[in-house]
């Protein structure tokens, strides 16, 4: 049977920046959901979740031996945080976002 859930249930996420470039890491708290992870959560699944807010690219970076994987959105911070009205210039709050996206478990 297959189930629906959010990665906050699966894993925990930190983000950062460094101008205009925001860098997610995704953690997967067990090893077995690992692999289920990995097929679903691509780059291009993560920029479709985050729509109009990434202009630039996403690339993902693997860590297997970490259950991690990093993601680098580029154009994402409306400049970065010296060069933006908006409220989360240093993209803090993106992993939450990240978290919120669906995965599909066996």
């Amino acid at each position: 049977m297959t189930r629906n859930v959010s990665l906050r249930d699966i894993a925990h996420a930190r983000a950062g920046d460094k101008g205009d470039t925001s860098n997610i890491s995704l953690w997967v708290n067990d090893p077995a959901h690992f692999r289920a992870v990995c097929r679903q959560v691509t780059a291009e699944a993560v920029k479709r979740h985050f729509g109009s807010q990434v202009h630039g690219t996403v690339t993902r970076h693997e860590m297997p031996h970490l259950q991690g994987l990093n993601f680098v959105l580029t154009s994402a911070l409306d400049g970065g945080v010296n060069g933006s009205l908006n409220l989360d210039g240093h993209g803090k709050s993106w992993s939450f976002i990240l978290l919120e996206m669906q995965v599909e478990l066996d």
